[in-house]
């Protein structure tokens, strides 16, 4: 393990994470290269009385960690596939354009976020929302077993059968109760998919929005959506995402396309699961501060359509609203990720500062009224609104684990989950 103080060559190198909104000075930086490195890094943090943050990619930051202890995990990067059990075994520090290329060999995914340079295991514990959610859950309903350090320094399995009140809380709970060293989750047999964008003049942005809520309760599971609104090209443009199990993804996806029009650029096309992520997606952003609003809905009445439409496209081609269909097998029982039964979302991202906030911040106020008040914890980059992530009975089972597993609060930077005062007798 290595360790920087401030003033030190490389501190401020490891002291940055992918989302540069925050200038965080931590006390003392730790780079981990093994798990004993990640006990010893949580047995100092006790004994100097220092908060421990915990750091892969940086792109889950959402608040400063000034004067902790923070833990790089970048280095531990192990990624096993075994192709007989259709299994994954990651480091915390494996991307998903490791588990994507690893995987592809054996016609195999993992349920990926969208950008290939987020961390596997940070994601997976928020619960992981990937372009194969509808048709296979959270990531973090597909993790089988995870080997986690605890607030007092003791390394421990978890799985259905091992501590199985720590496991769930571990699978959408985020990093509130230990820090994973090791992460083993199921893989799908993915060997091409239905996948891309086509483009559109943004003028037919309203049309495409009202077939859309009306179409994408009939979409089969198979088929995992998303309506864009961006500046692509230096053009603003209404863009339809699509990523579809199958090889008959144009034909489901035909009516909608029957509304948009023709197409100023047409990119579907069959592909391999690691190209089709990142067709989908588009190329990953290098760091950048960036704001993130997220709202859930039950239906998308007119005004929350006029409100997307009136903000339009962004003006930065980093920038985009994005109007996204859930649902499908994510509705089934598992761990404590998200708001199942909800089916859209509402999510605006930009540069930080940025001059259209107020475009943003008026397109927020007008359709949180018409909103569930929930989120993703994935998605939510407000620490402020880390109980909206979660259902009422949820969240309250989960400050129960996090008494159980860490009632001092030592893990308490980031999403927190503070631990029930009292135990639920």
């Amino acid at each position: 393990m290595t360790m920087f103080k401030p003033g030190d060559p490389g501190y401020d190198e490891h002291r940055l994470g992918w989302n540069r909104s925050f200038e965080s000075h931590p006390a003392l930086i730790a780079t981990a290269g093994t798990t004993d490195d990640v006990r010893a890094a949580v047995r100092a943090a006790r004994e100097q009385d220092l908060p421990l943050a915990v750091q892969s990619t940086g792109h889950g930051l959402v608040a400063p960690v000034d004067g902790a202890l923070l833990l790089k995990t970048t280095a531990l990067t192990d990624v096993e596939i075994d192709p007989r059990r259709r299994t994954a075994r990651v480091g915390p520090g494996a991307v998903w354009a490791d588990v994507n290329r690893a995987a592809a060999r054996y016609d195999l995914a993992g349920l990926a976020g969208r950008c290939s340079s987020v961390g596997v295991t940070g994601y997976t514990l928020g619960g992981g929302q990937s372009w194969l959610s509808r048709t296979f859950g959270f990531a973090a309903d597909s993790v089988i077993s995870a080997d986690v350090v605890t607030a007092d320094g003791a390394a421990v399995t978890v799985s259905a059968r091992e501590h199985p009140d720590l496991f769930w809380a571990l699978r959408g709970g985020g990093g509130n109760f230990g820090i994973v060293t090791s992460l083993e989750f199921a893989l799908y047999p993915v060997e091409r998919v239905f996948s891309g964008m086509s483009l559109y003049p943004i003028e037919r942005a309203f049309d495409v929005l009202d077939a859309y809520r009306k179409w994408a309760l009939t979409e089969p599971e198979a088929m995992n959506t998303a309506i864009l609104l961006a500046q692509i090209g230096g053009r603003r443009m209404l863009a339809i995402r699509a990523f579809h199990l199958g090889d008959d993804g144009a034909r489901v996806l035909a009516p909608l396309l029957e509304v948009a029009g023709p197409p100023l650029a047409d990119a579907f096309a069959m592909r391999s699961f690691p190209d089709a992520s990142d067709a989908t997606n588009g190329p990953d952003v290098p760091p950048i501060p960036i704001r993130q609003e997220i709202e859930l809905f039950r239906t998308l009445p007119d005004e929350v359509l006029n409100a997307i439409v009136e903000a339009g496209a962004p003006d930065s081609p980093l920038a985009f609203v994005e109007v996204r269909h859930w649902g499908g097998a994510m509705a089934a029982a598992g761990g404590p990720a998200g708001h199942r039964d909800v089916p859209f979302s509402v999510m605006a991202v930009e540069p930080f500062p940025s001059a259209t906030d107020v475009t943003l911040d008026r397109l927020v106020r007008r359709v949180r009224p018409y909103a569930t008040g929930g989120s993703f914890l994935t998605l939510l980059t407000d620490p402020t609104r880390t109980r909206s992530a979660f259902t009422a009975p949820n969240y309250a089972r989960l400050t129960q684990v996090k008494r159980s597993w860490d009632p001092t609060n030592f893990f308490r930077t980031g999403h927190n989950i503070p631990p029930a005062r009292k135990a639920v007798l």
